[in-house]
Parts: C-alpha cells; sequence; structure tokens
C-alpha cells in the first residue's frame, strides 16, 4: 500500500485542470453568444428603423421630396409639428427624418440613407458591428425598397 503514496493528488490535479479547461472553453462560448446577441438586437433595430422612416414617408405623401433632399443628419426638427396645426409637409418631413437620424445614432456608429430612382425609394442603414469606430463595407447593412 505504501507504493501508490500520492497517487490520487495527482488524480485530482489532473481533474482540476481538465475542469479548469471546461470552464474557460464556457466562458468563451458565453462571450461570443453574448456578442453574437448584441449583432442580432442591432440587426433587428435597423429593421424596425427602416420601416419606421418609411412608414412615415407614406403617411406624408405631400412632403415626400423632402425625405430625399435633405440628408437625415442635416435635417432639423421643427416644433410646431409636435402639434396639430402649423406644419407643413416640407416641415414634418424634415422632423421625420431628424427623429429617424436620432434613432439610426443609436446604433453604433449607426448611418441612414434614403434615395430614390424610377418611383422606387431604398432605405440604406449601416452601423459599426465590428467596433473598429467606422461604419465601413466591413460591416453589415439594412436595406429595404418600396414604392408609394
Amino acid at each position: 500500500m505504501h507504493n501508490n503514496a500520492g497517487f490520487t493528488l495527482v488524480e485530482v490535479l489532473i481533474a482540476m485542470l481538465l475542469l479548469a479547461g471546461g470552464l474557460l472553453g464556457m466562458v468563451g462560448l458565453q462571450a461570443t453568444s453574448l456578442g453574437n446577441n448584441q449583432n442580432a438586437y442591432n440587426r433587428s433595430q435597423a429593421t424596425e428603423f427602416a420601416y419606421d422612416i418609411a412608414d412615415r414617408m407614406r403617411a406624408n405623401s405631400l412632403g415626400i421630396a423632402t425625405y430625399t433632399a435633405i440628408a437625415p443628419e442635416s435635417a432639423v426638427e421643427n416644433a410646431d409639428c409636435l402639434i396639430t396645426t402649423g406644419c407643413s409637409p416640407a416641415d414634418m418631413a424634415q422632423t421625420d427624418l431628424a427623429q429617424w437620424n436620432a434613432l439610426v445614432t443609436t446604433l453604433p456608429s449607426g448611418q441612414g440613407n434614403i434615395a430614390v430612382a424610377g418611383g422606387v425609394y431604398t432605405i440604406t442603414i449601416t452601423w459599426d458591428e465590428n467596433h473598429d469606430g467606422v461604419a465601413d463595407a466591413n460591416d453589415p447593412s439594412f436595406q429595404t425598397n418600396f414604392q408609394l
């Protein structure tokens, strides 16, 4: 019996190393899962924001030209459009763009663009998913098209 002294300590040490490796693997999987969940949330938000401005444009068909004439980041919210009177369709479009831009910029480096070609409106939202500080071609974007 004295020849096997310390053998169980080696077994416990190996078991602890295997357990530590397994726990580190689980931590890595959890971190990856959280990152992917955040990316999915951003994609869901971008989808919601694109459909939001499309609905606003459909509701304000008289001011439709203003949505593509003004860059969303330079649009100014008109206080008269927050009440029921005193707001022209162009002012409402500018207010919609300002409010929409405020939503889009909640995404990491979020940017929104609205273009029209041949009566088809294209809404594009980009954001910085890889967190390199800029929304570029390496990052995803959401794009939707519609006609009035």
